[in-house]
């Protein structure tokens, strides 16, 4: 049985708790609670990914799904993690020199690509950075440029292309990528930079223009085991199961990248 609950603290991250049980000899059985930190943008693919680990695993999945700065400072500051999965390196690389991993188990998962999004009914045109110079777009949605990884990419892309000293003015920064597009779906900016994969979940928002080429950020998610987890072999498990081909059939048809 797959329970999930949605909490959405003011001010904080958006929670998502899966419970996941299983069967283990014909008889209910309750293994780890696992406690799995993700990125934002994982949200929607994980809950799907909850259904197909359940086939086999007995554990219960508890996620916790916000920017992967909030998430790497949560694990810094003592929050029971198992698992961390961020969407940039550096934030893992913050817990790794911080000792707060266990290096074996570190590898990149996945991959992504940054995306231009405006409403389903807008009418403006963005065929290149400098589209986003015309006068009609008051207001740009972006996940916070000064921490979370999405912004930052963004952020970083149009520092390479010439565009930033001109758009920051009216930039609207928001606490990860998620809010950033739901800023656009809202009507309160024209544009927004947000990952492809969330822009695929929002059916009120069209893709104007994919970021690609030599300036496009190149977007990791690296995953690791916590060196304080109190479930490091299921932790473990969960791991190889992430990389498992029904696993990453399920990342493919979200729109995320495969890294091997």
């Amino acid at each position: 049985m797959l329970r999930i609950r949605h909490r959405f603290p003011r001010g904080g991250p958006l929670i998502v708790v899966l419970a996941v049980m299983g069967l283990l000899g014909g008889a209910q059985a309750r293994a780890a609670e696992l406690q799995v930190f993700a990125a934002a943008s994982l949200a929607d693919v994980m809950k799907k990914m909850a259904v197909l680990y359940e086939k086999d695993a007995p554990d219960d999945l508890q996620w916790n799904f916000a920017g992967s700065n909030v998430l790497a400072r949560q694990i810094q500051e003592g929050a029971p993690a198992d698992v961390f999965i961020s969407a940039d390196e550096a934030k893992m690389n913050m817990l790794q020199q911080a000792g707060l991993l266990v290096d074996s188990t570190r590898q990149n998962l996945l991959g992504n690509t940054l995306v231009v999004v405006v409403s389903a009914d807008s009418s403006l045109v963005i065929d290149s950075a400098k589209s986003l110079n015309q006068s009609a777009i008051k207001r740009i949605a972006l996940a916070d440029p000064r921490a979370v990884p999405a912004g930052m990419y963004a952020k970083n892309y149009l520092e390479k292309v010439g565009v930033w000293e001109s758009v920051k003015d009216r930039v609207v920064p928001t606490e990860n990528v998620r809010a950033a597009l739901a800023v656009v779906e809202s009507g309160d900016a024209e544009v927004g930079l947000v990952y492809q994969t969330d822009a695929a979940t929002a059916p009120t928002v069209k893709i104007a223009m994919e970021i690609s080429g030599k300036e496009a950020p190149e977007i990791l998610y690296p995953m690791a085991v916590i060196k304080n987890s109190k479930n490091p072999d299921a932790a473990r498990t969960f791991l190889q199961f992430l990389q498992s081909e029904p696993a990453r059939d399920l990342f493919k048809q979200a729109g995320f990248l495969i890294r091997k």
